[in-house]
């Protein structure tokens, strides 16, 4: 059962809980600056042109974007009509999904496949853009950005809990036939679909795509009416993400995801020929999105093909994991192609897993992709030398971990003090010793040890800390939850009651609430035994719920009492309400086993208005209202009005 305190799946407290444990997923550098701009108040298009133009790689990818959605009469070149095109919202969603894509390719949860994730979620994206084109349920860009968000969730909890995530993966793959969602429950007191939402939230999205993001994995019990906008969107996400997982399988897969497709796009009026149409253009497009995005993307045969057999692909090499008892990886980083052999052989010889690369700007580009413990540069090289390399990794999380060793013919005291500045380890003078390189090498093992060992020691902080949050909720989620019925119980209904009354005075929107009683609940209980009665408090507990609406809350809040706080409801609504409640328990019947126990209730109904002064004035006189129903033959709605200028009261 979700949490009695979480009315809304979109409560931010386990997302700030979450947060205090690990680096979620977030944007940065040029990304970040473009979301802080976009969120001052008239922010002009020179401001956010000299934000994106920082990043050479963003400024690409946007005006790839605006040719692909609105450059087919003329080409777009500049980032300033790229911007006026995508308008301020639409760059806000775009440079947030691309600086997610390229900081967060990789991490420490080994059974996560982070490279399919951004290929998945590229291809989501793409054919979410390409179906809000078609259908326009929404803007077609910031379709593409939904869809490239809306499993953010997953990628978030292999980030903060890499290892307790990595075995959720591993039961499942094993076989266990749990939903990801149960098992996510039970090991962190959230899902990556709440989870998802709560950071689209942060973000500042649409509270109706984060509506729509939430629900897109059961579009068939999305709830809402199909000639809703929740409901198109939901539908329009969860077959952009079924044409995503068309493009990521293999052949046998695709055959029996087919009638699934097309049952899918009954659902926006799409028709099997336009649909197959569609595949094929996401299909295309998505390999161009993956070369722009630096993310994989594979062939994907014509969707009217994918019964026949195909050719089962090459498997790519496992890579090299970063465990322990591993040989360390060194790069080594130098213009001149005789150094980097020497160092090659040694290194290899010595059991070293080596990586070359031939100047500053390459070797900061490999170190960011292979995780290197040790980096052996050159300080003079062409371009980025030495030191600059060394500047620019310090300046990166990865790199600020790496130890450095740079290699020069300088001993001058101000060029050393130079390189220490910069960031460099430790330094080694040419022309190369063998025996000092490999002193200089048994000092830098000693550093990456220790370093591992305090990581270690971090992730075990983390994972304790992690336990303590997830029991913390549970113990909160068991103090506020009646153990019988399952609702809230009293305390829980105090602290909402007092925030929804705060809420009511602030804005003043009106407030409701009902008392309810079980008519005759203790013959019940009397006559049938004790297991009777509680098997009737469970069963009215589930007709109240069922028969409420969304905003609504019902707490049980004593023996055979319950409270029902409704928020924003006039006191039509809420005897509309508690009608419809009272008759849902009047149709159903207990088997006691010798015997079938009806139930009714006597419920009273309460409104504040101007002469209510506080909660207890409003709940006295809903408990009036349950007296009046009591008095007039039981099962039945009453309400007690305020007295009128005549000292008359209303039933």
């Amino acid at each position: 059962m979700s949490s009695p305190q979480n009315s809304s799946p979109f409560n931010t407290e386990r997302l700030e809980e979450i947060k205090a444990l690990g680096d979620l997923p977030s944007p940065r550098g040029a990304a970040l600056a473009v979301m802080r701009l976009t969120q001052k108040p008239g922010v002009s298009v020179a401001e956010l042109a000299h934000a994106v133009q920082a990043d050479p790689a963003l400024v690409g990818r946007l005006i790839k974007a605006a040719n692909a959605l609105h450059g087919k009469t003329r080409p777009i070149t500049s980032v300033r009509d790229a911007l006026i095109l995508l308008g301020i919202a639409t760059v806000r969603y775009l440079a947030l999904g691309i600086s997610l894509v390229s900081n967060y390719r990789g991490g420490q949860c080994t059974n996560f496949n982070y490279q399919r994730f951004w290929s998945h979620s590229l291809a989501c994206a793409v054919a979410t853009q390409t179906l809000a084109a078609r259908t326009r349920i929404a803007l077609p860009e910031e379709a593409f950005s939904i869809g490239l968000l809306c499993r953010i969730g997953e990628l978030s909890l292999a980030s903060v809990f890499p290892r307790e995530y990595g075995q959720v993966i591993e039961q499942r793959e094993r076989g266990d036939d749990k939903p990801l969602v149960a098992c996510e429950r039970d090991s962190f007191a959230t899902t990556h679909t709440e989870l998802t939402a709560a950071m689209l939230q942060d973000w500042g999205l649409p509270r109706m795509y984060v509506d729509a993001v939430f629900r897109h994995e059961e579009p068939d019990r999305v709830g809402a009416p199909p000639d809703s906008p929740l409901y198109q969107l939901v539908w329009m996400l969860a077959l952009g993400r079924l044409i995503a997982d068309l493009c990521l399988a293999d052949d046998g897969e695709r055959r029996a995801l087919m009638p699934k497709l097309f049952r899918y796009g009954s659902t926006l009026a799409i028709e099997s020929e336009p649909l197959i149409a569609l595949g094929d253009q996401v299909a295309r497009e998505w390999r161009e999105w993956a070369a722009l995005l630096d993310v994989a993307a594979q062939e994907v045969p014509p969707f009217e093909e994918f019964s026949q057999p195909t050719a089962a692909p090459a498997l790519s090499a496992d890579g090299m994991p970063n465990v322990e008892g591993e040989a360390l990886r060194v790069l080594v980083v130098d213009d001149d192609k005789v150094v980097r052999t020497i160092l090659t052989t040694m290194l290899s010889a010595s059991g070293y897993q080596v990586f070359e690369a031939v100047d500053g700007q390459s070797g900061f580009v490999m170190a960011l992709e292979i995780h290197p413990q040790i980096v052996i540069t050159d300080w003079v090289m062409a371009g980025m030398d030495g030191v600059g390399m060394t500047r620019a990794l310090r300046q990166t999380k990865l790199g600020r971990g790496i130890y450095i060793l740079i290699l020069t013919a300088l001993e001058a005291e101000d060029k050393l003090v130079e390189a220490f500045a910069a960031g460099v380890d430790d330094f080694l003078l040419k022309p190369l010793q063998p025996r000092v390189l490999g002193a200089r090498l048994r000092a830098a093992q000693r550093v990456v040890t220790l370093q591992r060992e305090i990581e270690q020691d971090r992730d075990e902080i983390r994972r304790f800390a992690a336990e303590l949050a997830v029991t913390n909720r549970r113990l909160q989620e068991a103090a506020l939850t009646d153990v019988l019925t399952g609702l809230p119980n009293r305390r829980y209904a105090i602290e909402f009651f007092q925030r929804e009354w705060l809420a009511a005075n602030r804005s003043k929107r009106p407030l409701a609430c009902m008392l309810i009683d079980v008519d005759n609940f203790k013959m019940i209980n009397d006559g049938h035994g004790h297991d009777v009665g509680d098997a009737v408090l469970k069963q009215v507990s589930a007709a109240i719920k069922k028969a409420l609406r969304a905003q609504d809350v019902a707490c049980r809040t004593g023996g055979d009492e319950f409270t029902v706080i409704c928020p924003q409801t006039d006191l039509p609504a809420a005897l509309i309400c508690a009608e419809r409640v009272r008759k849902a328990v009047a149709a159903m019947e207990v088997d006691a086993g010798h015997a079938r126990v009806k139930c009714g209730l006597s419920i009273g109904v309460a409104v504040r208005d101007a002469g209510t002064t506080d909660i207890d004035a409003l709940l006295k006189r809903a408990d009036e209202g349950v007296y009046l129903a009591k008095q007039h033959g039981r099962n039945c709605v009453a309400t007690v009005q305020q007295p009128d200028p005549a000292g008359q009261t209303t039933k």
